[in-house]
Formats: structure tokens, C-alpha cells, sequence
């Protein structure tokens, strides 16, 4: 078995591994995004999942960019991901002209942060759709079948996982466990500006030095996030856990 087949398997167990005590909803998104760029010929992955009422939320990116990129689909309501979630169906376009011809705003952004093409996945089991993962490449040019396989696949389990673990609780935690987890990311997110901050680090870099930490002090990211935020937890004490090394950004 290759290295990328072990990657694969392991990634598989990962996303279906959800009925856990501790199942941490964001740290499972982030697993997904960014195994979806070492698996796939993306060079970075976000993540959008709808709240009760269908409205969509950025949950997890690979890299700042991803983030910000849908971030914008969401203020411009115009994206590959949007279409990806109304339709149900995976969203891509051949070429640079038929990307403005569908997303004229959207693919100006696109082109600013450094990526090429951009296409989305559902996240879908029969008629239910509770998301889309949304694939970037600094590459023109859609993906290779291949590639567009696993990336339905991983979405495919990690949705199954996701509807699973939620269909055991009663609807009203339903519920709160997805408010919980949408006040989580905005609490991750102004985490990562406080230690990029005071640290010198790229938001990249700072959210995984917490995940890092998280991780290896078997903690949840929201309870890291808010000693960070009301300065309980020593920033040395976070940075000095074993963590990847700084992602380089997108070379245009």
C-alpha cells in the first residue's frame, strides 16, 4: 500500500468516526479540508454547512484564503459553493471565460488571492444537502475524474458521519450543538487574530499552532480559543507544541 493509499484509509476512518463523547464538529471539518488538499490536486479547501433554517456558514478552511474566498461567496451571494448547495450537484466550469460568465465577482476575488479555477462538492445523502465542500487550484482547469471521485467520496462519509451523529440527539440539541459550534468558529476566529496578534504568526499558522496544542493537551478548540481570548492561557506555552510547519501561501 502507497503513502497516499494509507492517507486515504486513514482519512475514511477518520470522517467516520463520529460517535464519539468528545465529537469536536470543527476539528472533524478541518480534517476534511485539509486532507481533501494533501488527497487531491487542490492546493486549498473550505467548507460551508447549513444551520436549521438553510442558511450557509463558513466552518472550516485549509488555508486564509479558502476562508476568506467564501467569505465572499456568502456577502456577494455568488460562487461555486452556493450553486453547489441550491443544485444539490457538484459545480465546476471548463474555463476562465465561463467562470466570469457565472461568477464575474467571485472570480475577481479569486484570481486576487493568487487560485486559477475553483469547483464545489456536495455534502449530500439522498435528498438532504447540508453543505458543500468548495476546491481551489492555482492551476486552471477542473479536476481529474479521479480526484473529483475521492473528494465526492470523502464528502459523501463525511456527511453520513455528520447526519449520524445528529440523528442520535433529540432535535432541540440539534439545534444547540450547531448554534454551539457556529459561536465555537467565531470564537476560533478572533482566537487566531489575537495570537497572530501578539505572537507575529499568519492566521494560518496561528490556528494550527492552537489545534496543535488542543491536540496534544487532549483539549476541545473552543476551551483553547477562549484562554487565548481572555489571556488565562501563556501564548509560549501554546507555541511551544509540536506543530506543522508554517503554510506557505498561494504563489500567484
Amino acid at each position: 500500500m502507497t503513502s497516499r493509499e494509507q492517507l486515504l484509509a486513514s482519512t475514511f476512518v477518520s470522517l467516520a468516526d463520529t460517535l464519539v463523547a468528545d465529537f469536536d464538529v470543527i476539528d472533524f471539518l478541518h480534517t476534511l479540508a485539509t486532507r481533501s488538499v494533501q488527497l487531491l490536486n487542490v492546493d486549498a479547501a473550505g467548507i460551508m454547512l447549513a444551520d436549521p433554517h438553510g442558511g450557509l456558514h463558513v466552518m472550516a478552511s485549509s488555508a486564509e484564503e479558502a476562508r476568506l474566498l467564501e467569505l465572499y461567496e456568502l456577502q456577494n451571494n455568488e460562487g461555486p459553493c452556493l450553486d453547489c448547495f441550491r443544485s444539490g450537484r457538484p459545480v465546476a466550469r471548463d474555463d476562465l471565460p465561463a467562470m466570469r460568465t457565472s461568477w464575474p465577482t467571485f472570480t475577481e476575488q479569486l484570481h486576487r488571492l493568487g487560485f486559477r479555477s475553483a469547483q464545489a462538492l456536495p455534502m449530500r445523502l439522498r435528498e438532504e444537502t447540508i453543505g458543500a465542500l468548495n476546491l481551489f487550484r492555482i492551476q486552471p482547469g477542473r479536476l481529474s475524474e479521479a480526484d473529483l471521485g475521492i473528494g465526492q467520496a470523502m464528502a459523501d462519509v463525511a456527511t453520513v458521519g455528520l447526519i449520524q451523529e445528529r440523528a442520535i440527539a433529540a432535535s432541540e440539541l440539534l439545534a444547540t450543538q450547531l448554534q454551539t459550534a457556529l459561536s465555537s468558529r467565531v470564537q476560533l476566529e478572533q482566537a487566531k487574530g489575537v495570537l497572530a496578534q501578539r505572537a507575529g504568526l499568519r492566521m494560518d499558522d496561528a490556528f494550527q499552532v492552537m489545534r496543535a496544542y488542543a491536540r496534544s493537551h487532549n483539549r476541545r478548540l473552543s476551551d483553547v480559543a477562549a484562554q487565548i481570548i481572555d489571556g488565562s492561557l501563556d501564548d509560549d506555552q501554546v507555541r511551544t507544541s509540536p506543530h506543522p510547519s508554517p503554510s506557505a501561501p498561494p504563489q500567484t
